[in-house]
C-alpha cells in the first residue's frame, strides 16, 4: 500500500452545548471565545499547523455562525482598511485562507461516531483526523502536528491519551494498552472502556478529543449497534476496528484544556491570556489583587 498522509480534517460540532446555557441557547458552544478566538479557531488552526488542507465541519441547526467566521466579510475588512488597522485587518482576512472549508449537516445529535459518519463522502477513501472543539491543546508543536508525525511511521489510527490518575478517568475512554517498546509516547491498544469504574479501569491512560483515523472506521461505525439514547459511539467502532488493523494510544507533548466544561473554560482562558505577551503582564499584575 502505498504511503498515505493526512490531508483532511473532521471537527463534530453538531452538539446543543447545553453546559453552557444559556449563552449557548443564541451562540454555537464553539464560537464560544478564549480571550479573542472561538474554541473551533484554535482547533482549526492546530489542524492546518499539521498539514491539513481541507477542513470538514459537521454542524447542526443554528450553527451559521460557525460559517460565517470562516469566511470573508467584505464590509468589516474595507472598516478596518479605512480607519489604518492593518493588524486586525490581517487576522481577519486571514480566517478564510486558512484553509479549504466545507460544511456537512448532522440532523440529529446521534452520537460522535454518528457525527464522523456524516463526513463519511467528503473523506473518502483516506485517512483522516478528528479534533473535538472543547479540547483545547497548549503545546509547543501542536498536538495533531506530533500525531501526524507518528502517523506517517505507523500508518496506523492513532489516540491522544493522556494519563488521569485516581477516580476521575471513569469520565473518559480508557485504554487497555501496552507501551510500544520502541518508542515510550507509544501506545499498543488492545481494547478501550468508556466511562469505567476507577477499579476497573485497565489503565490511567485517558482518550482526549484528538484522533487520526483510517476510512475502515466509518465501515466500523456503520456496523456497531446503537446504544443508549440510540446514538453510536465511536469507542465502539475503535474496538472493532482493532480486529482488522493496529491501533496505537500517543502521549502528546503539551497541556490539555477541557473547555466543554465551565470550569475548565475560566481555567484556559486564564492560563491563555497570561502567555499572551499583550495581555499577560497588565493581567497578572490585576490578578495579584485578588486574595487566592
Amino acid at each position: 500500500m502505498a504511503h498515505q498522509k493526512i490531508r483532511k480534517a473532521v471537527f463534530p460540532a453538531a452538539g446543543m452545548g447545553t453546559r453552557f446555557l444559556p449563552a449557548t441557547k443564541s451562540i454555537p458552544k464553539e464560537m464560544l471565545c478564549l480571550v479573542d478566538k472561538p474554541l473551533i479557531q484554535y482547533g482549526v488552526e492546530e489542524a492546518v499547523a499539521a498539514g491539513c488542507t481541507e477542513i470538514i465541519i459537521v454542524t447542526g441547526r443554528d450553527k451559521a455562525a460557525m460559517e460565517d467566521h470562516f469566511d470573508s466579510s467584505p464590509e468589516l475588512e474595507a472598516a478596518l482598511a479605512a480607519r489604518g488597522k492593518l493588524s486586525l485587518l490581517d487576522a481577519v482576512r486571514s480566517l478564510s485562507k486558512l484553509a479549504k472549508i466545507v460544511y456537512t449537516r448532522q440532523a440529529e445529535p446521534l452520537g460522535l461516531g454518528h457525527a464522523i459518519l456524516m463526513a463519511k463522502e467528503l473523506v473518502g477513501d483516506e485517512p483522516f483526523c478528528v479534533l473535538l472543539p472543547d479540547d483545547i491543546v497548549d503545546a509547543r508543536v501542536p498536538c495533531m502536528k506530533q500525531m501526524v508525525e507518528v502517523f506517517d511511521q505507523t500508518q496506523s489510527s492513532i489516540l491522544a491519551s493522556e494519563a488521569v490518575e485516581g477516580p476521575a478517568i471513569s469520565n473518559y475512554g480508557c485504554l487497555d494498552c501496552t507501551p510500544d517498546a520502541r518508542n515510550p509516547r507509544l501506545l499498543a491498544v488492545k481494547g478501550m472502556v468508556e466511562k469505567p469504574r476507577f477499579e476497573d479501569a485497565p489503565s490511567a491512560n485517558a482518550i482526549i478529543g484528538r484522533y487520526i483515523l483510517t476510512p475502515r472506521i466509518f465501515q466500523m461505525i456503520e456496523g456497531v449497534k446503537p446504544g443508549a439514547g440510540g446514538e453510536l459511539q465511536l469507542t465502539d467502532a475503535i474496538k472493532a476496528l482493532l480486529e482488522f488493523e493496529k491501533v496505537y494510544g500517543f502521549h502528546y507533548e503539551g497541556k490539555r484544556h477541557d473547555a466543554g466544561d465551565k470550569l475548565g473554560f475560566l481555567k484556559a482562558t486564564v492560563e491563555l491570556a497570561l502567555k499572551r505577551e499583550d495581555l499577560g503582564p497588565g493581567f497578572r499584575e490585576w490578578l495579584k489583587q485578588f486574595p487566592l
